[in-house]
């Protein structure tokens, strides 16, 4: 009989794509939620759902009693729901993860997929980026803080005694995200405006490529692996926000606006050769089509 896998954050866009997948291919799925109301995905799937927040460890370790497998998706970053802020998900990382991880050793929980972000393997030029390199500033920002964050996460999840998978994806659009769907108003509304002079790199992955990472790493498990999950081009922002203009029709990018994060040009190679995964949208004119 195929496990019962728990997901943490099952409201979150991730796991919106995530859940129909997992379940597609056999898996039950219990959904650990704060908020049941909003659980439309997991409910329409069949999923058993269950209250819990990520810092009541008792209600936690009762939400994944059973399951040997924990995905955690949890995030507090502000999104389109206009919930969330840099700061709260920080401390989601550093803390929350500690109480997941004491919830699971009391559920008898033994494996857990840690979702994490690509960034902290940013060069901060055009320089490729990998897995064992990470970005390197004396600089106090909300984008160096969330690094410190991340990194920490990942050394708790390391160092728990579980087994344990980290997917670093790349910066997320498609369906749910709102991200896509900002560029291309700003666009209509003539308000694009490129980070600083446009020449930073983004690694850029639709949430589906990252679904579907997600459940080959649950179904192949090479544990103990750290990987990026991101498309196979990496593009500049000038690039990325030209190709927007162009395909909705519109004219007319500036310069000057704040550069949030450092450049990160990406290497997707160990990803595809742990998972046996490969992007279907491989590029962002594929995804960003419409």
């Amino acid at each position: 009989m195929t496990e019962t896998i728990a997901i943490l954050g099952a409201n979150g866009v991730f796991a919106r794509h995530l859940i129909p997948v997992l379940c597609d291919a056999g898996h039950s799925v219990r959904a650990i939620v704060r908020r049941p109301d909003a659980a439309g995905t997991a409910r329409a799937c069949g999923c058993e759902i269950r209250t819990a927040d990520i810092f009541d460890t008792d209600a936690v370790a009762y939400a994944i009693e059973g399951c040997n497998t924990v995905v955690n998706l949890t995030s507090a970053l502000p999104g389109p729901s206009g919930r969330g802020n840099f700061a709260a998900n920080d401390i989601l990382r550093e803390k929350g993860t500690l109480s997941l991880i004491e919830a699971c050793r009391r559920a008898g929980t033994t494996r857990m997929l840690q979702h994490s972000i690509g960034m902290v393997n940013a060069t901060g030029d055009d320089r490729w980026g990998d897995e064992d390199q990470y970005y390197q500033s004396n600089e106090d920002t909300v984008a160096t803080r969330a690094f410190a964050a991340a990194l920490t996460m990942e050394d708790r999840v390391r160092s728990s005694g579980l087994e344990w998978l980290i997917l670093r994806g790349g910066l997320f659009y498609g369906p749910g995200t709102g991200k896509d769907d900002h560029w291309f108003e700003q666009a209509a509304r003539g308000r694009m405006k490129l980070p600083g002079d446009g020449s930073g790199y983004v690694s850029l992955v639709h949430v589906a490529d990252m679904a579907n990472a997600a459940a080959a790493a649950l179904k192949l498990w090479p544990a103990g692996g750290t990987m990026i999950v991101c498309d196979d081009e990496p593009v500049t922002w000038r690039t990325l926000f030209h190709h927007v203009m162009e395909s909705s029709g519109h004219i007319g990018m500036r310069e000057g606006g704040a550069e949030t994060l450092p450049s990160f040009r990406l290497s997707n190679v160990r990803a595809k050769q742990l998972l046996d995964w490969t992007p279907f949208y491989r590029t962002f004119r594929q995804g960003l089509a419409r």
